[in-house]
C-alpha cells in the first residue's frame, strides 16, 4: 500500500514508518520538525530509516538512501493549500496520522500552537482524505481525553466529557471530527488513544527520559504529587505493533449501534476508536526506583505538588484492542527500561 505517515520525525512516527517499510510498503512522511524540543533528535530518527538532514528542506520530497520505498516532505500540517496538492499528487491508500503537538504541561504555556497544530491541521488531513477516498485514515488520540473521569480501568465505552487540558481537549476535537467525517461521507477512522509511550528514541519532555537524563548526569530529578501517582507505561514496540496491526483492519458501520444507549467507541458510521497501553498502571516511584536500578544510581528527588493539567492514575482497559487484532501490549516495565537506558547511553555517549 501507499501510506502517508505524519509525524515521520516524532518518536512513534519514526517507529512505524520503519516498520511499514520492513513490511514492503510504500511510504511518504511529513514532518514540521519544529523546536518543541531538541530538533537533532529528530533528524536522528529521520537517519535511522536513510534521511539525510542536508537533504531536507520545505516543500519538496526527499528519497531515503535506505530504503528505495521511503520519501520525506517537511510541511506543516495547517498549511492548507500544500496539504491539498500532497494528496492530489501522491493518492494514498492509507493515513497514519501521528503528527500533533504534544504535551499536556506546554497546552497550558502556549494554548495557540494546539489549535493550530491538532485541530486546523487535523482538518485538513480529513480534507485530503475526502477529497481524495483514502481506505483507511488512522489517527493518534490520547489517553489524556479522559480527563476527570474517575473510573478504572479507562475503557473507550466510557464518556470522556471533562478534559483537564488544553492537549486532551484538542484530541477530543480530533475524535468528534473524525466521527463527522466518518458519518457525512463515508469515511473509514480509527483513533488510537496512547498511554504513556516510552522507550529509545523517546521525547525529552517525557519523564522516562527527563528522569534517566537527570540521573545520569546527576541531576534532581522533579517528583510531582510527591510521587503519589500511576501511570500506564507502554513501549514503544508495542505501540507499533498494535498501530501496524489495526491500521489494515478499515473500519465498517456498527449495523447493531444503538443512538438511544450509544457506545461512544463506535457508531452506525465506519468509525472506531481504540485504547493502546500496557494495562498495568506502575507507581511513579515504582517507575523511578526500576530506572536507579537499571543505572546503578539513586536520583536526587524534588517533591512538588501536583502540576495543572494531569491527573492521579492512567490504566487502559485493552480488551477492544485485543479482541480485534488479537494483541495487547505487554512488554515487562523492566526490559523496557533497559532498552532505553541503553540507548541513551549509546547516543548521548554517557
Amino acid at each position: 500500500m501507499k501510506i502517508l505517515v505524519t509525524g515521520a520525525a516524532g518518536f512513534i512516527g519514526s517507529f512505524v514508518v520503519q516498520r511499514l517499510l520492513a513490511e514492503g510498503d510504500e511510504v511518504v512522511g511529513l514532518d514540521n520538525i519544529n523546536d518543541y524540543y531538541d530538533p537533532d533528535l529528530k533528524y536522528g530518527r529521520l537517519q535511522e530509516a536513510g534521511i539525510d538532514r542536508h537533504k531536507v528542506s520545505w516543500y519538496r520530497l526527499c528519497r531515503s538512501n535506505l530504503y528505495e520505498g521511503y520519501r520525506f516532505i517537511r510541511m506543516n500540517l495547517e498549511d492548507r493549500q500544500a496539504m491539498l496538492m500532497l494528496f492530489a499528487n501522491e493518492e494514498f491508500d492509507m493515513v497514519i496520522n501521528l503528527a500533533a503537538q504534544a504535551g499536556v504541561r506546554y497546552s497550558i504555556e502556549n494554548p495557540y500552537a494546539y489549535v493550530v497544530s491538532n485541530v486546523d491541521g487535523f482538518i485538513n488531513v480529513l480534507e485530503g482524505c475526502r477529497v481524495m477516498q483514502v481506505k483507511h485514515l488512522l489517527y493518534a488520540s490520547s489517553s489524556s481525553v479522559y480527563g476527570l473521569n474517575g473510573k478504572i480501568p479507562y475503557s473507550e465505552n466510557d464518556g470522556i466529557a471533562h478534559p483537564v487540558s488544553l492537549y486532551a481537549a484538542t484530541k477530543k476535537s480530533d475524535e468528534l471530527m473524525a466521527h463527522a467525517y466518518s458519518h457525512l461521507y463515508g469515511l473509514p477512522t480509527t483513533g488510537l488513544r496512547f498511554f504513556t509511550v516510552y522507550g529509545p528514541w523517546g521525547r525529552p519532555d517525557m519523564s522516562p527520559f527527563l528522569f534517566a537524563d537527570a540521573i545520569l548526569r546527576r541531576k534532581p530529578i522533579k517528583v510531582f504529587n510527591n510521587g503519589d501517582m500511576l501511570r500506564d507505561f507502554t513501549y514503544i514496540d508495542d505501540i507499533v505493533e498494535s498501530v501496524v496491526r489495526i491500521a489494515h483492519i478499515v473500519p465498517s458501520p456498527d449495523t447493531s449501534w444503538n443512538a438511544e444507549c450509544a457506545n461512544p467507541s463506535r457508531s452506525s458510521a465506519p468509525y472506531r476508536i481504540y485504547n493502546v497501553g500496557n494495562s498495568s498502571p506502575v507507581k511513579l516511584m515504582d517507575f523511578i526506583k526500576t530506572i536507579e536500578d537499571v543505572v546503578g544510581m539513586e536520583a536526587d528527588k524534588v517533591f512538588l505538588p501536583m502540576q495543572l493539567g494531569d491527573v492521579y492514575c492512567t490504566f487502559a482497559d485493552t480488551s477492544a484492542l485485543e479482541t480485534e487484532i488479537g494483541f495487547r501490549p505487554n512488554t515487562k516495565l523492566i526490559y523496557g527500561i533497559e532498552k532505553t537506558i541503553m540507548w541513551f547511553k549509546r547516543y548521548y555517549n554517557l
